[in-house]
């Protein structure tokens, strides 16, 4: 039986080889990371989930900070391989920076203290579902992507570049432009190691 949703997950892929040869404009683009944010479900409509959006030199910029971040950490012989593949998510389109807002957390955490110790764990639910969302509404506009987590060593340096709240915390990056490469073929593991049929 074909689902036209699910046939559209297994469009989304992961791409490590981006171009800037993107049909969007950035004000298409702007909406549409924005929308796929706004209308990712989160608990108790919480709407933690916040965004960067870096475009061109600013997403260059970004990748430059990490490869400073990574070069005082990763040995110098072993630094060449690094660098060329933060240089491969530079060389993309843009960037999204994903947050989750650690006020909102808070506050909740005080209104609802009985569920004080699942919000924290609400929020990263929130991040992943709004991540995810992104993901999709790019791969439906033809543009490739990848999730990245150069968090927390990113983070200081992002927060000081582009002014970002005390109270956002980083949880992924999201370099997106032109398909320039394709897939090789996923693999699965089998159904019976992770499926339980109970019905």
């Amino acid at each position: 039986m074909s689902n036209a949703v699910i046939e559209h997950f297994k469009k989304r892929r992961t791409q490590y080889a981006l171009g800037r040869n993107v049909g969007m404009d950035k004000a298409a683009l702007n909406h549409l990371i924005k929308d796929a944010i706004k209308h990712t479900p989160s608990s108790f409509n919480s709407q933690s989930s916040r965004a960067v959006i870096l475009f061109g030199e600013q997403s260059v910029k970004f990748w430059a900070l990490a490869k400073d971040a990574l070069a005082k950490i990763v040995p110098a012989e072993a630094f060449a391989q690094t660098a060329a593949k933060l240089d491969s998510f530079a060389a993309g389109v843009g960037t999204v920076l994903f947050y989750e807002d650690q006020d909102v957390v808070k506050g909740l955490q005080e209104k609802f203290a009985l569920y004080a110790d699942n919000f924290p764990v609400w929020s990263e639910q929130s991040a992943g579902m709004a991540q995810f969302a992104v993901w999709l509404a790019l791969t439906d506009a033809g543009i490739g992507a990848s999730l990245q987590h150069y968090n927390p060593l990113v983070d200081d340096a992002a927060r000081a570049t582009w002014s970002i709240p005390a109270s956002w915390k980083l949880r992924a990056q999201m370099p997106f432009g032109s398909h320039e490469a394709g897939f090789g073929e996923k693999a699965f593991m089998d159904d019976s190691q992770r499926f339980i049929d109970a019905g």
